[in-house]
C-alpha cells in the first residue's frame, strides 16, 4: 500500500482527497501547515511514497516546502496543486524540485492518473519493475547519468535529479537521435492521456537543459524540433 501525504489547508478539499485516495487503496494522511509538513517529511526519512502539495499554504508556501525538501536530500515524488497555472509559476515549481503540477480545480480521475504515473515511475527507477527500461547508467560527453540513484555526475560534481527529470531523461536516452513528440512524452512519461497541456513537457526540458547544457540557451544535447517535440543527442558534432 502506497503512503501519500496530502498537504492542503482547505479542509473540505483535504478531506475529500483523503477519502478518495483511501477508496483507491492508498494510505493517505493530511497536514495543513507547510512548515509542519516539511518537518514531518524530513523526519520520515523517505517514509512517504508521494506528496500532494498545495502551493498556497500557511507557514511555508509549497514552492519553499519542496525546495527545502530537496535541499535536505529528500526526493520523494511531489505533485503541486495550484490555482496559479501561469507558465512562470509552473516553472518556479519545477525549479524548486517538483515532479508534476495540477491546476485547480482539477478532475479527480486526472489526479489519480498522474499520481499512479508518479508511483509507477518511482518503482521503475528503483529497478523493481519487470519492464525493460534499459541500462541503469548512461555516459555521454564526459557526463554520467545514474538513473537508479537519480543523479547526473561530471568531473567532481553531482547534480541530483527529481523522479520525473530522471524518468524523462531515461525515456529520451533510450530513443537517442529520434524526434519524440510532446504528446508522446506526456502520455508515455507522465502516463496521462486525458490532459493535453504540453507546457509540462516544455518546462521540464527547460530545467533539464540547465543541468545538461554548457549554454542552456543554445542546447546541443536536448534539441527542439519546432512544431513537433524534442530529440536527445548524446555526442553532438563539434561546431
Amino acid at each position: 500500500m502506497s503512503r501519500v501525504l496530502i498537504v492542503e489547508d482547505e479542509e473540505h478539499l483535504a478531506a475529500g482527497l483523503k477519502l478518495n485516495l483511501e477508496a483507491e487503496g492508498y494510505d493517505a494522511e493530511v497536514e495543513e501547515d507547510g512548515q509542519v509538513a516539511l518537518e514531518r517529511l524530513v523526519a520520515s526519512g523517505g517514509g512517504f511514497d508521494a506528496v500532494l502539495l498545495d502551493v498556497m499554504l500557511p507557514g511555508l508556501n509549497g514552492f519553499e516546502v519542496v525546495r527545502r525538501l530537496r535541499a535536505a536530500g529528500q526526493f520523494v515524488p511531489v505533485m503541486l496543486l495550484t490555482a496559479r497555472s501561469e507558465r512562470d509559476d509552473v516553472l518556479r515549481g519545477f525549479e524548486a524540485g517538483a515532479d508534476d503540477y495540477l491546476p485547480k480545480p482539477f478532475d479527480l480521475s486526472i489526479l489519480l492518473a498522474r499520481l499512479q504515473g508518479l508511483l509507477r515511475r518511482h518503482t521503475w527507477l528503483r529497478g523493481t519493475h519487470q519492464e525493460d527500461e534499459g541500462p541503469d547508467e548512461f555516459a555521454f560527453s564526459g557526463k554520467l547519468l545514474d538513473f537508479r540513484a537519480q543523479v547526473l555526475r561530471w568531473d567532481e560534481t553531482e547534480q541530483p535529479l527529481t523522479l520525473m527529470e530522471a524518468t524523462l531523461l531515461r525515456y529520451l536516452v533510450r530513443r537517442e537521435g529520434q524526434t519524440v513528440a510532446r504528446k508522446a512524452l506526456l502520455e508515455e512519461v507522465w502516463g496521462v492521456r486525458e490532459d493535453t497541456d504540453t507546457r509540462t513537457v516544455d518546462n521540464f526540458i527547460a530545467r533539464l537543459r540547465r543541468h545538461l547544457e554548457a549554454e542552456p540557451s543554445h542546447p546541443r544535447h536536448l534539441l527542439t524540433v519546432r512544431g513537433v517535440g524534442y530529440r536527445f543527442v548524446a555526442e553532438p558534432e563539434e561546431q
